[in-house]
């Protein structure tokens, strides 16, 4: 948890200036698949409270018709796509298309015209469509949920934001499977990246754009 030293040291620095969001806005929801809410497999922290939070956003952002992409991590049935990201995890190269551990958790399940995105590596924009697919829809504010905070979230935050697009991170629609990294990668979005607010707070601003 930071300090009031360490606020102090960020906003003299000049870091955590607000994110005015700009429509369009799009929905981004990253991993939320059956593996991701087991704690048995890839789960456990928050991550189940932050996929119970993301249906009621999901359902909002539809009553809006806002562009929506969801991402699972797919490799293929022979390895042959294996990288550094499964040398450090070995276990997420079970994650296949067939599997149920990479299928979308049916809470979330995508409808008709959202766009889902499957990636080897963390960052859901990291050689796939996603930008493009975001920028044909003139996509600005780009509304942020998934699993993990400090990881895929993350690297596609970060990403989001050097594509040009104003990542709004929903705090209580992320999840990690512990909760300091979850608590440490939110403040740190919050100073560099992006706006970091929980799901209420933000529908209700981006909700009069």
């Amino acid at each position: 948890m930071s300090t009031q030293n360490d606020l102090a040291v960020y906003e003299r620095q000049s870091f955590g200036a607000p994110l005015e969001p700009k429509a369009p806005v799009g929905l981004l929801i990253v991993d939320f698949v059956n593996g991701f809410a087991d704690g048995n497999q890839f789960g456990g922290g928050n991550i189940a409270t932050a996929i119970s939070n993301t249906v009621g956003l999901l359902a909002f952002a539809r009553a809006r018709k806002w562009p929506v992409a969801h991402t699972r991590i797919v490799f293929a049935d022979d390895d042959a796509d294996g990288n550094i990201f499964t040398e450090k995890v070995p276990g997420l190269l079970a994650l296949k298309e067939q599997g149920r551990d990479s299928a979308i958790v049916p809470e979330l399940m995508p409808c008709k015209g959202e766009l889902v995105v499957r990636k080897t590596v963390p960052s859901a924009f990291f050689g796939t469509g996603l930008s493009a697919w975001l920028t044909q829809r003139g996509v600005q504010t780009l509304v942020v949920a998934g699993a993990v905070t400090s990881g895929c979230v993350r690297a596609s935050v970060v990403d989001a934001m050097q594509y040009g697009f104003r990542p709004y991170v929903l705090s209580d629609c992320v999840g990690d499977r512990a909760i300091g990294p979850h608590e440490a990668n939110l403040f740190d979005m919050a100073q560099k990246y992006a706006a970091v607010m929980p799901r209420d707070q933000a529908l209700e601003i981006l909700g009069k754009l």
